[in-house]
C-alpha cells in the first residue's frame, strides 16, 4: 500500500494538515493504550476498593453505565467534527468561541500534567524489581522516550502501542485467572452483601453512599475513549470511523477493567487483609501466584504505563498543534507549533514541546498535580453534554455521521452523574475542593485571555481539515470565521450527510 500523501502546510491558503494514515483498528489501539486498562486496574481500582470494599463491583458497573452515556455523546459530536482539536474544537463550533477557548484551557493544562501523573507510576512498579529508583527522574526519562516515539509516523505508533497493549491485556487475563480459579465467595455477595474495611481492621457492611461515592472515582478509571476524536484528521472515513472507535473503546475498556476487578474481589483469600494491605494488588497476586509472578506483572504494568504515556503524548501534541493552527498564541509560536515533519507527517515541534513541559512537571509535587487535574475533566464532560443538546437544536451537528439512540437521555443522565461527582469533590477538603477552586481559576484566566487578547486581535478563527469542508467553517462563505462573541457559528446543515 502506498504511503499516505503529506499535504503541504498552507498550500493554496489551506491550513497545515496531518497524514490520513489510520484505519479504525489503528486508532482503536492508540485510544485503548491511552485509557490503559491495566494501569486503571492496578492503580485506580485499589482506591475504589478501599472506599467501597466489595461494593467496588457495583461502583464499576454503575460507572460503566455512565460511560455508555458519555460514549454516545462523544460519538455523535466527534462524527460531526472529527478534528485534531478534540473537545475544544467541538464546543467552539456548537456553543461558541468563548466556551470553546475555556475548554481548550482546561484540557491543555490537564493533558500536560496528567502525562506526569501517569509517568510517575513507572517508578512505583519498577521499584518492585530495582530498589532505590528516583521516581521523578524515571518519570521524566519515560516522558522523553515517549516523545521520541511519538514523533514517528502515526502508523508506527499504532503498531508500537498495539504491542504494549497486548502485554497489558495478558497481564489482566492472568490477574482474572488468579481470581476465578480460586473463588472464595459467590458473586451474589458482591451485589447483595457488600462489605468494606474498617479503621483498625475488620470488615463491615458497605453503605449505598460509600458505593455511590466510589462510583465517582470509577468513572475516571474508564476515561479516555473520547480521545479517538484527536486522531480524526488522520483516520480514513473519520465521520463514521471515529464514532465506531469511541464505542468499541468504551466496551472493551469496561470488560477489561470490570472482569479483573470482579476476579480479585471473588478470589481474595482474606478480605480483611486485602482491604488493609498497603498495595492490594501486590498482596492478591503474591498470595495467589507467588513473588515471581508479582515481579513479572509489575514489569508488565510499568510497560503499560509507558504505553499510556506514548498514547497521551500523541493526542496532547495534536491538541497543541491544533491550538497553533487556530492562531491561539503569537504568530511565530503558532507557525512553529504547526510544523509538520517532512518524513513522518506528524506535528514534531508540538510533540517536543509537549515532552519538555510534561517532563518538567514530573518534578512537581504529586498532590499538586492531582489537585490541578482532578476536576477539569468533569467540566469538559459537562460542556460536551450541553454541546450535543445544543448541536441538535441549532443544527451545527446536523451533518453528523452518527446519531445516538434515545436522545436526549444520554446527555441528561450524564449531566446528573457529573453534578454528583462535583458534589462529592466539594466534600473532599484534601483534593476535591481545592481542585474545584483551581478549575474555576483556569476558567477565569482562559476567559480573560480570550476577551483581552484574542478578541482585540479580531477574534479566534477555528480551522479544520482542509480535505473536509464540513469541518472548516472558513470554507463556508456564509460562516463567520471570527465570532468573537459567544454564539455558535459554522456551516449550514448538510442534510445529505445525515445518517
Amino acid at each position: 500500500m502506498a504511503a499516505p500523501e503529506v499535504r503541504e502546510p498552507a498550500a493554496a491558503g489551506r491550513p497545515p494538515a496531518l497524514h490520513r494514515g489510520l484505519r479504525t483498528i489503528g486508532a482503536l489501539l492508540i485510544v485503548l493504550s491511552a485509557i490503559t486498562p491495566a494501569s486503571s486496574v492496578f492503580i485506580i481500582a485499589p482506591g475504589v476498593i478501599s472506599q467501597a470494599g466489595t461494593g467496588a463491583f457495583l461502583s464499576f458497573a454503575a460507572a460503566g453505565v455512565v460511560g455508555v452515556f458519555m460514549a454516545f455523546v462523544y460519538a455523535e459530536l466527534a462524527s460531526a467534527y472529527p478534528l485534531t482539536g478534540g473537545e475544544y474544537a467541538i464546543v467552539g463550533r456548537t456553543l461558541g468561541r468563548l466556551p470553546g477557548f475555556v475548554v481548550l484551557g482546561l484540557i491543555l493544562i490537564t493533558q500536560l500534567l496528567i502525562l506526569a501523573v501517569i509517568a510517575l507510576g513507572v517508578g512505583t512498579y519498577l521499584g518492585v524489581i530495582i530498589d532505590g529508583l528516583n521516581g521523578p527522574v524515571i518519570a521524566a526519562v519515560t516522558v522523553a522516550v515517549a516523545t521520541v516515539i511519538a514523533i514517528l509516523d502515526i502508523k508506527v505508533n499504532a503498531v508500537v502501542t498495539g504491542v504494549f497493549l497486548a502485554i497489558e491485556m495478558i497481564a489482566l487475563v492472568v490477574l482474572s485467572a488468579l481470581g476465578f480459579l480460586h473463588v472464595e465467595r459467590p458473586i451474589t455477595d458482591l451485589i447483595g452483601n457488600p462489605v468494606v474495611g474498617m479503621d483498625g481492621g475488620g470488615v463491615t457492611a458497605a453503605s449505598a453512599g460509600l458505593i455511590a461515592a466510589a462510583t465517582a472515582v470509577a468513572i475516571f478509571a474508564y476515561n479516555g475513549y473520547g480521545s479517538a476524536v484527536y486522531f480524526g484528521e488522520e483516520t480514513h472515513d473519520a465521520h463514521k470511523a471515529v464514532a465506531r472507535t469511541v464505542l468499541w473503546a468504551l466496551g472493551i475498556t469496561v470488560a477489561a477493567e470490570l472482569i479483573p476487578v470482579t476476579a480479585v474481589l471473588l478470589g481474595a483469600p482474606d478480605l480483611d487483609k486485602l482491604f488493609h494491605s498497603e498495595n492490594m494488588l501486590e498482596y492478591f497476586v503474591t498470595e495467589r501466584g507467588g513473588d515471581t509472578l508479582n515481579t513479572v506483572l509489575s514489569l508488565a504494568i510499568a510497560l503499560a504505563i509507558l504505553n499510556a504515556v506514548i498514547a497521551i503524548m500523541l493526542l496532547t501534541a495534536r491538541l497543541i498543534f491544533s491550538s497553533g493552527r487556530d492562531g491561539t498564541w503569537l504568530p511565530k509560536v503558532d507557525r512553529a507549533l504547526t510544523s509538520i515533519h517532512p518524513r513522518f507527517g506528524t506535528p514534531w515541534i508540538a510533540t517536543l514541546l509537549t515532552g519538555v513541559l510534561s517532563a518538567a512537571a514530573c518534578f512537581l509535587d504529586e498532590k499538586f498535580l492531582l489537585v490541578v487535574t482532578g476536576t477539569s475533566l468533569v467540566v469538559v464532560y459537562g460542556a460536551l453534554c450541553v454541546a450535543v443538546i445544543a448541536g441538535r437544536r441549532n443544527g451545527t451537528t446536523a451533518h453528523a455521521g452518527y446519531r445516538m439512540p434515545w436522545f436526549p437521555i444520554a446527555p441528561v443522565a450524564a449531566l446528573l452523574a457529573l453534578v454528583y461527582v462535583i458534589y462529592q469533590n466539594a466534600k473532599d477538603p484534601e483534593i476535591g475542593r481545592p481542585s474545584l477552586y483551581v478549575t474555576i481559576s483556569v476558567v477565569v484566566v482562559a476567559a480573560a485571555y480570550f476577551m483581552l487578547v484574542l478578541r482585540r486581535r479580531g477574534g479566534w478563527k477555528l480551522t479544520g481539515d482542509p480535505a473536509d469542508p464540513a469541518a472548516d467553517p472558513a470554507a463556508d462563505p456564509a460562516a463567520d470565521p471570527v465570532d468573537s462573541g459567544g454564539e455558535p457559528d459554522g456551516e449550514e446543515p448538510r442534510s445529505s450527510a445525515i445518517t
